[in-house]
């Protein structure tokens, strides 16, 4: 279902961004602050609340096209592209930000959950990431920013599908980013810790330590260094606080079991209690 707000044919010389998963969070982050430095924006998730996030970011007087879409299948993939470029305007930016998470043992949660978080989390960013960069190649010019995790750094007991969801992201971005730098483009990981969005809600993790602190990252500043980054021209970024850099170097330092039996203690159902 496409909700259009505003015409994206509008203002054709102003510069157009796609994000990703931008009703609220470090997208809707991502999406402030393309408007606040000129940009106009198509964004896109499946919730309502993109009704309020879209009215909000037109208040700023830039261009603003809503597209209620589910990026899990292939059609929703597809028509948030088809959404995007109909105007005929290029896509100077995309920030492939959709993700959820599923929390628990993994022979306990649910089949379906882990296939709809790899179909949205991997296959959606390879997909429309295909679809948007090939573009961009064929002009010579375009910023690609892939929202990965501190997670992509080590295993990640009871949320294992969602930790591999981040390895790969940022692992594909690091690849297409030396494919791409002689065709005009770049490519930048996001990589941001426990931020404080609604995902360890949504992931059923409340009950977690790493889910139930306060000690969270604020979702706009972590965007705001995201968008930094990405205009930069950077291969990533550890954003948020220096506890998220200094956890990074850690993981990349220990040996992967060890750094999962650690890990385990902030993931595990109850840890938090």
């Amino acid at each position: 279902m496409t909700d259009t707000q505003t015409d994206a044919t509008t203002d054709a010389t102003t510069p157009l961004a796609l994000v990703t998963g931008a009703s609220s969070g470090i997208g809707l982050g991502l999406a402030r602050q393309f408007v606040e430095n000129g940009f106009d924006v198509v964004i896109t998730a499946e919730d309502a609340e993109l009704d309020q996030a879209a009215a909000e970011l037109s208040s700023s007087g830039r261009q603003v096209l809503p597209v209620r879409a589910d990026l899990s299948t292939p059609e929703g993939v597809t028509e948030v592209y088809l959404a995007a470029t109909s105007g005929g305007r290029p896509v100077e930016v995309v920030a492939l930000n959709a993700g959820i998470g599923v929390g628990g043992a993994f022979h306990e949660t649910d089949l379906e959950d882990d296939l709809r978080l790899v179909d949205l989390n991997v296959r959606s960013t390879v997909h429309l990431a295909k679809l948007v960069v090939r573009d961009m190649a064929a002009r010579g010019s375009g910023r690609v920013l892939v929202t990965a995790s501190i997670a992509a750094k080590a295993p990640g007991p009871y949320h294992a599908t969602y930790a591999a969801s981040k390895a790969f992201v940022h692992s594909f971005a690091e690849g297409i980013r030396v494919e791409l730098k002689d065709h005009g483009v770049t490519v930048t990981s996001l990589m941001p810790g426990p931020t404080e969005t609604e995902f360890f809600e949504r992931a059923e993790m409340e009950d977690t330590k790493i889910g139930s602190t306060d000690k969270k990252d604020d979702a706009d500043e972590v965007a705001k260094d995201g968008f930094e980054a990405l205009m930069a021209g950077k291969d990533h970024v550890v954003a948020g606080s220096g506890k998220n850099r200094v956890q990074a170097a850690m993981a990349s330092a220990t040996p992967d079991a060890k750094a999962a039996s650690m890990m385990q203690g902030m993931t595990k159902p109850g840890s938090g209690e």
